[in-house]
């Protein structure tokens, strides 16, 4: 009968439950996947607006054009903010891309985790809710005093949300800093 041994440096074995809990990070490709559906949606979503704004360029006065550009502009914000989830969230939650020193690598990739992914996607949520703001005050005779009095108040939430979590994000990277450093720096800092 033979016993195996940990081989220090080389990964511990994982008993089943374990394994099978770990492994369970994989049923988020569906949703990746999907998310990347939606995406290809809203480019067709972003041709049919440009087509439209093309095609009625003549005819359209200058707040149209403003509303269908700002729509366009929403278009892009929310499909940055659907790349930010999938190419964050799977490189965070599930497993690495692979894409460190591709020419074509985000620069927000190497230094993402949790909690600047939660920041990122309030700052995108604050942008958008921004961009309809300007589309009601462009052409506020289309909503109610009601609808405008709340479109704000909502996207004070946002700000506020967003502020308590990048303060929360702050205290948390001050509070524990061995967490959100490489482990390497750590003795150095020790010998001081």
């Amino acid at each position: 009968m033979s016993v195996s041994k940990h081989v220090p440096g080389s990964p511990r074995p994982m008993g089943p439950l374990p394994r099978l809990i770990f492994m369970s990070r994989w049923l988020q490709v569906p949703l990746y996947l999907g998310l990347i559906v939606a995406q290809g949606v809203y480019v067709v979503l972003f041709l049919k607006e440009v087509w439209h704004l093309v095609s009625h360029a003549f005819t359209l006065d200058e707040t149209n054009i403003m509303l269908v550009v700002l729509g366009l502009i929403d278009v892009v914000m929310i499909s940055n903010l659907l790349i930010m989830v999938i190419v964050g969230g799977y490189e965070t939650f599930v497993s690495r891309l692979g894409v460190e020193g591709h020419p074509d690598e985000p620069e927000w990739l190497d230094h993402v985790n949790a909690g600047v992914l939660k920041v990122k996607l309030s700052m995108a949520l604050i942008s958008i809710s921004s961009i309809h703001l300007l589309k009601t005050f462009i052409d506020p005779d289309q909503h109610s005093q009601n609808a405008v009095m709340w479109q704000v108040l909502i996207h004070l939430a946002f700000l506020l949300s967003a502020l308590i979590m990048a303060w929360v994000d702050r205290l948390t990277t001050h509070t524990h800093p061995q967490h959100f450093h490489n482990e390497s720096a750590a003795p150095a800092r020790a010998a001081d």
